[in-house]
């Protein structure tokens, strides 16, 4: 072996750095949508789910943000129509007044006259459907916060099938380009349920907590109202 054959050390790592800009060169640019489409079919459910997700937020938090508006005089005005016996007054004021709390004192109103069990019975009659209107949607984003995932887990089942598949048919072949399709499903399908799954998981959790607040502030208003009948007149 003749030693002045040897490429010197300068010229191995020249050598090893064309190559690696060689190979970069190469590379292809792929944007977010280009990747999404490599998920496969599975992504058609995901982008579903989370324009879904999108949908229930944006209008749950706008109905959230009017029914937890009140008029701070509201229960005072009350107080003073039923104690000056002005009750077509006070329906009038509730009928006027677009909050959950003002059906409920309504609907406490009509039952005037009657035992306190029943006026109680029948608010909370109403309340329970105040709540539930509330709470429309939620069901969807509690599906999409544990179904996402399981959709993308789906697809990273489903890609290395398909990956293992082009194995076996490429034989002794094997190449990363053949395995590249069923690798890219695989990975961008997990990636985009637990995407999906946390938007909805914290949409969630943001929903639930700002219905009870109002569910807290409900009560408060039931039991004023409760005080209201029960407290001799001025």
């Amino acid at each position: 072996m003749n030693l002045l054959q040897i490429p010197a050390p300068g010229d191995t790592a020249q050598a090893i750095y064309g190559a690696m800009q060689a190979t970069t060169g190469t590379e292809t640019a792929m944007n977010a949508f280009d990747l999404a489409l490599k998920g496969g079919w599975l992504m058609i459910i995901l982008l579903i789910l989370l324009l879904m997700t999108i949908y229930v937020l944006i209008e749950r938090t706008l109905i959230i943000n009017k029914a937890g508006k009140e008029d701070n005089s509201f229960m005072n005005r009350i107080k003073d129509y039923i104690h000056e016996e002005k009750i077509d007054a006070a329906l009038a004021l509730c009928r006027n007044t677009d909050t959950p709390s003002a059906r409920m004192v309504e609907k406490g109103i009509s039952r005037l006259g009657r035992p306190t069990a029943d006026v109680m019975s029948t608010i909370e009659n109403q309340g329970n459907i105040e709540i539930s209107k509330l709470e429309k949607g939620l069901p969807v984003l509690a599906t999409s916060a544990s179904g996402a995932p399981m959709v993308g887990f789906l697809g990273t089942v489903t890609g290395m099938v398909n990956a293992f598949m082009s194995m076996a048919n490429a034989g002794t072949n094997v190449s990363i380009t053949t395995l590249s399709a069923g690798i890219y499903e695989a990975l961008v399908t997990t990636v985009a349920g637990l995407i999906v799954g946390i938007i909805a998981l914290f949409a969630y959790n943001y929903l639930t907590t700002r219905i009870k607040g109002i569910v807290n502030r409900l009560e408060m208003r039931v039991m004023e109202f409760m005080d209201i009948l029960n407290e001799p007149a001025a």
